[in-house]
């Protein structure tokens, strides 16, 4: 690969994370919409969250074809294959952000139905975790932090915690009151989809360490990564 072809390639690369950033953005500026129409009782802000998915799908197929282009004419080795199928793989995993937080706006417009209820707080704070994790997964990945990305994966425990709980307490609610029962699986339904949000951001922290270590960990997140190393065709070559 000549000094300029190496050049241009790098350069597309630099483009290929400065679209996921901004890519992932817009699903936490989605997913946070959707959580505040959910609180606020807001039918405009549900359906400018459900419109505005719209937007999150066109960066996913721009992504998906750049890094396609990316590694048909280029052929990259070693860490810049990499980085390519880990950004295929990351779009993806925005773009089902994206849905979720649709998912949750579309939760947030039935409740406004129903009567008043307030959300249990365990909800509100796994949306501020999870946000929290899809943020910090993709700065991990634009900072090439393997240990940050395994960070983010150990915070999905609580999260995981924090929906049983939810769980747990909705149904008390709802034994306890049947008119509680619809509102109760909306908000469960919202729970759940928080839930996703967090194991899909820790998809993203195990695809930081695949980048920077080519070492799988995904399923073994809880035993600190310590796991084999992938061979064949990501290789993690000396230098990478």
């Amino acid at each position: 690969m000549s000094l300029d072809v190496h050049r241009h390639f790098h350069d597309e690369l630099s483009h290929v994370k400065v679209r996921l950033l901004t890519m992932s953005g817009e699903a936490e500026a989605a997913l946070g919409l959707a959580v505040d129409a959910l609180l606020d009782r807001d039918d405009e802000k549900a359906r400018r969250v459900i419109a505005g998915d719209r937007v999150i799908d066109s960066m996913e197929v721009e992504i998906e074809e750049q890094c396609i282009n990316l590694l048909a004419l280029q052929q990259p080795m070693a860490r810049d294959l990499r980085m390519l199928t880990s950004a295929l793989k990351i779009a993806n995993d925005l773009e089902r952000v994206g849905d979720h937080a649709v998912n949750i706006a579309q939760s947030a417009e039935r409740l406004t139905q129903a009567r008043p209820i307030t959300p249990e707080p365990e909800i509100v704070e796994m949306a501020r975790l999870a946000r929290d994790m899809l943020s910090d997964a993709l700065e991990a990945f634009i900072r090439g932090d393997a240990a940050a990305g395994r960070e983010v994966c150990l915070r999905d425990d609580k999260v995981d915690a924090l929906h049983r709980s939810v769980f747990r307490i909705l149904l008390t609610h709802m034994m306890e009151d049947p008119h509680m029962i619809g509102a109760g699986m909306e908000l469960f339904l919202v729970s759940r989809n928080l839930e996703r949000v967090a194991d899909l951001a820790t998809n993203i922290g195990e695809d930081v360490v695949f980048l920077v270590e080519g070492k799988s960990i995904k399923h073994h997140a809880e035993d600190g990564g310590e796991t084999r190393v992938t061979t064949g065709a990501f290789p993690a070559a000396s230098g990478a």
